[in-house]
């Protein structure tokens, strides 16, 4: 079969390199599934680079986000079929840039109708990190002012679009007008473009000088310090990614002063430690995805062929929602 391998660390343009490799089989508890899209996300550009936490070892096939067609079944899977279309997160060093792949069946989950092969393979990693963020995080009221950053990627407007369903004010943060017009499209009551305004100024002018209940940030660095000068009394900052290069330093005095809290969120330690909430988060996305409340956005759908330079897009932060590689 044909997959995309890490044969070097390095930027995704020189990283990745498409070859021919074994197909892979299914152990105990996993499954084999041909790949109908996979999503690219920021950690797999970080593997690329050797820089995320996770570090498997050379050559691997990244791709951390899909939806496939089960082909086989490992000993002992059970709520599965084959011919079945799913979604949900591979089991590396068999990620989704391949023809196929393979997936643990804790980690995967039926594809709603609602959702085309692109869009299903892009409602995990993004979707639950906000559900997770908002809901069990930061616990977002109707009514209360969210402020997200980068508004028009993959984690961002899926924040919006969840914030929205939820019934809070949504002001968006992006780059450029082409992203303003993303933002909008989500449904973003509010959008700043950070390249001609002061975010910080436009939230205390909107909010009548509170500032925002919940700020999502998945940038951080020189974001996550002036968002601290537009973070409501008794606000959330949610600390979800450093997609700007930079971990900032929380100055705890200024927490302290202001009354607010930082607070962390690692997805991927509720597939650990409450594996049976990632099941209910699934459940209640797909009845969003059921009535229209979330949608993900689509900005490219590449054939395998043309992935790696949309990972390299998604690396230089040009792009625009999701970039998915469909069959």
């Amino acid at each position: 079969m044909r997959a995309w391998q890490v044969t070097r660390l390095g930027e995704p343009k020189d990283a990745l390199e498409l070859v021919e490799v074994d197909e892979p089989r299914p152990g105990p508890g996993q499954l084999l599934v041909r790949v109908r899209a996979s999503a690219a996300n920021f950690p797999d550009v970080l593997m690329c680079r050797g820089l995320y936490q996770v570090r498997p070892e050379l050559p691997f096939t990244p791709g951390v986000e899909l939806c496939g067609e089960v082909l086989a079944l490992g000993a002992g899977v059970t709520g599965f079929e084959v011919g079945q279309r799913v979604l949900g997160g591979s089991v590396l060093p068999y990620g989704g840039f391949a023809e196929l792949a393979l997936m643990d069946q804790g980690t995967t989950f039926g594809v709603p109708d609602d959702l085309d092969d692109a869009e299903a393979a892009s409602l995990y990693i993004g979707y639950q990190t906000g559900w997770f963020g908002l809901h069990r995080r930061a616990h977002l009221r109707a009514g209360e002012t969210l402020l997200v950053h980068a508004a028009a990627g993959g984690v961002g407007s899926a924040a919006v679009q969840l914030g929205k369903a939820i019934g809070a004010r949504v002001i968006g943060v992006v780059g450029g007008e082409e992203k303003a017009a993303h933002a909008r499209e989500l449904g973003a009551d509010v959008v700043v473009d950070r390249h001609r305004e002061d975010f910080v100024e436009v939230v205390k002018a909107e909010t009548g000088g509170r500032g925002a209940d919940v700020v999502y940030d998945p940038v951080g660095g020189e974001t996550y310090q002036r968002s601290t000068k537009c973070v409501a009394f008794e606000g959330r900052i949610l600390v979800v990614g450093f997609a700007g290069g930079e971990i900032q330093s929380a100055a705890l005095n200024h927490a302290l002063v202001k009354n607010y809290s930082i607070l962390g969120l690692h997805w991927g330690l509720y597939q650990q430690c409450d594996p049976e909430a990632v099941a209910a988060c699934h459940r209640d996305l797909t009845a969003l995805a059921a009535r229209g409340a979330v949608r993900p956005l689509i900005s490219e759908r590449l054939p395998l062929e043309e992935l790696a330079d949309g990972v390299q897009r998604l690396a230089d932060g040009v792009t625009v929602g999701r970039v998915v590689h469909v069959r």
